[in-house]
């Protein structure tokens, strides 16, 4: 584990959720929840920075405490940032009913299944609904509904479309998805099972960027920790990048610094060593 001490102090830490701040039961261990509160003790911002929904972060915010006017996070791949006491949105990029159409057709024409989510319900137009839809309605804390495409309102907008699948199937998918999606999307792995399409504007780096510049918070004080594709352009932006010891193999070189995995605290231990051990 190469944990080599950085130099300046860290002002801002930024976390992944799944695989990374949440242990492999979905939960916070009580040395990543002693080693937060240690952190936001000497006035570091703790910032969760997911492809989930607020609503999918909101239990664990809760649960750290993160819920003033002080606090923000950001959601559905830093599509969405926001202050989580007052509700203000320091970013938003939302897709259209058109980008829905596209994405649904490019999806159906893989043979994968397809979901979107609007910010109060999640969506899908396969009546035979994945497993992997169902989970993800459960852990973003959304109602989930079937929907044929004819039976929707063509004035929704959408915070997050998703193509998800069993790892193999998405994979063989995956190789063949057409240039003019990924020409007019960002297309990002979220974890072997998900694919996420998002706005080209938006992303877990630009996110954390906009979201330090609106706190006057420079990137040499900034420090993020992920595990999975969707968090290298956030790795890329901290001062100090930290990838998990469960992180894929990309992540973990273009991170600077590597700690133990999501089953050994390894968020509380990279806190330990670059926030509370600074001078």
């Amino acid at each position: 584990m190469d944990m080599q001490r950085r130099h300046g102090p860290v002002r801002l830490v930024a976390i992944d959720m799944d695989g990374t701040l949440l242990n492999p039961a979905h939960q916070l261990t009580p040395r990543v929840k002693q080693a937060i509160a240690a952190a936001r003790a000497q006035g570091v911002r703790i910032v969760l920075a997911s492809g989930r929904p607020v609503s999918g972060l909101a239990p664990f915010l809760a649960e750290l405490g993160l819920e003033g006017e002080q606090d923000y996070c950001i959601a559905c791949n830093g599509a969405l940032v926001q202050n989580i006491g007052t509700g203000q949105r320091v970013v938003e990029f939302p897709l259209s009913f058109d980008d829905f159409l596209f994405c649904e057709r490019v999806a159906r024409e893989l043979g994968i299944h397809f979901q979107a989510l609007d910010g109060r319900r999640m969506y899908t137009p396969n009546q035979d609904i994945s497993i992997y839809t169902v989970a993800d309605s459960h852990l973003s804390q959304v109602p989930l509904s079937y929907r044929r495409v004819e039976d929707m309102d063509r004035s929704m907008q959408f915070i997050k479309l998703m193509m998800v699948d069993a790892p193999e199937v998405l994979d063989a998918a995956i190789a063949r998805l057409p240039a003019v999606l990924t020409d007019r999307f960002a297309v990002l792995k979220s974890a072997p099972f998900f694919l996420e399409v998002f706005d080209h504007r938006a992303g877990k780096g630009p996110g954390l960027q906009r979201l330090a510049e609106h706190l006057g918070v420079d990137r040499a004080e900034v420090m993020a920790l992920g595990d999975q594709e969707n968090d290298l352009t956030m790795l890329q932006f901290a001062g100090t990048s930290v990838a998990m010891g469960n992180a894929i193999a990309a992540v973990k070189q273009a991170a600077r610094f590597e700690t133990a995995s999501n089953a050994e605290d390894g968020v509380a231990l990279a806190i330990e060593r670059f926030v509370l051990q600074a001078p």
